[in-house]
């Protein structure tokens, strides 16, 4: 057995190894990141049963202050006034840590999006297709068409329509307007193609005329 053998099968063992070191790392760091989220999900959960206990002794203690008759009205008003001031106070930081767990859970899931985001153009990139984020511009060809319009093409599919708030599933009579966010998925040289039919009319109309 010579010693290039040698070299090189101690190559390929550190190649493997060093591989399936960053499978293990990419697993456990996703174990992790559910972890914490379930963790954040049960206090977030225990800030809001908090918030419920509060509410409810309120209006216990309000009740109670209602029911004694021997309070003259100004220290009725008084007692009422101490005990909301003192449950708004409680409520206003259980909400504010509400709010920063709702901020961890969101970065959280935003790097569970992005590690998802990566994989999948890694996995599209390997076929030679991708995926395209495109806005469709004021003046774009698709403005007013409806998505029968689009030009056909075997390879490219829409995944998605933003429109504002909404998430629209592709029909053929959805009319494209301005500023929607089209999702497209497909061979490179194809949704290339399509990019300018969404994002600029004039260039379509003259790269047709050339063609022409």
């Amino acid at each position: 057995m010579s010693l290039e053998f040698l070299g090189r099968l101690h190559k390929e063992l550190s190649i493997t190894s060093s591989a399936l070191y960053e499978v293990v790392l990419s697993i456990s760091e996703r174990v992790n990141r559910k972890t914490q989220i379930i963790r954040l999900h049960w206090q977030a959960s225990g800030i809001l049963q908090q918030i419920d206990e509060v509410t409810a002794r309120v209006g216990r203690q309000v009740a109670d202050h209602v029911s004694r008759p021997s309070l003259s009205q100004d220290q009725h008003d008084a007692a009422l006034d101490t005990t909301v001031s003192q449950a708004v106070t409680r409520v206003q930081t259980l909400k504010q840590s509400l709010t920063q767990i709702d901020g961890h859970i969101r970065e959280l899931k935003l790097e569970a999006i992005h590690e998802d985001s990566l994989k999948l153009q890694q996995d599209l990139t390997i076929r030679s297709a991708k995926i395209e984020r495109l806005l469709i511009t004021r003046h774009a060809a698709a403005v007013g068409q409806p998505l029968s319009a689009m030009p056909r093409s075997s390879s490219v599919h829409i995944a998605s329509i933003l429109r504002g708030p909404f998430l629209l599933a592709p029909s053929e009579g959805l009319i494209f307007r301005t500023d929607d966010i089209v999702i497209l998925i497909g061979v490179e040289s194809e949704v290339d193609r399509l990019v300018t039919w969404f994002t600029s009319k004039r260039t379509l109309n003259a790269a047709t005329t050339k063609s022409a």
